[in-house]
């Protein structure tokens, strides 16, 4: 096996883990963690949840998506069928062009996600956990704001992973 040949092998191997830690921590996030803890959990552990959280996904999501951008680009870059980077010019480039929007799309949706809804919730959740009154249409309304978002998201990782496999058999 020659250098360049174990080095796309790498690249290809990194980006399918960044794809599945990326794609697999919104899935089970929207799906699974967040409505249980909702119903499950008293105020201060749902507090407690949600900050660590936090600092988790932000870690494995940031850098996964680094690594998807990375790797990526070297992938696209030795694909033959690639003729520079806004060289639309073949249905593998489409798909490949639109894939990117919708990372693009999903890069925006998370950065809101992370940076803007999540702290707010988390604000609301200490403030209900230290006993002071909270509004709760402002939350109600910032729950199923993020339930959106999350949903969006899933849909968006779907939409990618769809245009790759569009653009892997053209």
């Amino acid at each position: 096996m020659t250098l360049p040949t174990l080095a796309l092998a790498l690249a290809y191997w990194l980006h399918i883990i960044a794809t599945v830690m990326w794609v697999g921590g919104i899935m089970t996030l929207s799906m699974l963690v967040i409505p249980a803890a909702r119903r499950t959990l008293e105020t201060k552990d749902y507090v407690a949840l949600l900050g660590r959280l936090q600092e988790g996904l932000q870690r494995v999501g940031w850098l996964s998506l680094a690594v998807l951008i990375a790797t990526g680009m070297f992938q696209m870059a030795a694909h033959p069928s690639y003729d520079g980077l806004l060289g639309i010019t073949n249905n593998w480039a489409v798909a490949i062009f639109i894939k990117h929007l919708v990372i693009s799309l999903m890069v925006l949706v998370s950065a809101y996600l992370t940076w803007g809804l999540m702290p707010a919730l988390r604000r609301i959740a200490l403030q209900r956990a230290a006993g002071l009154t909270v509004d709760e249409g402002k939350n109600r309304l910032l729950q199923r704001r993020e339930s959106l978002v999350l949903t969006i998201n899933l849909v968006l990782s779907i939409i990618v992973l769809l245009f790759t496999a569009i653009a892997r058999s053209a």
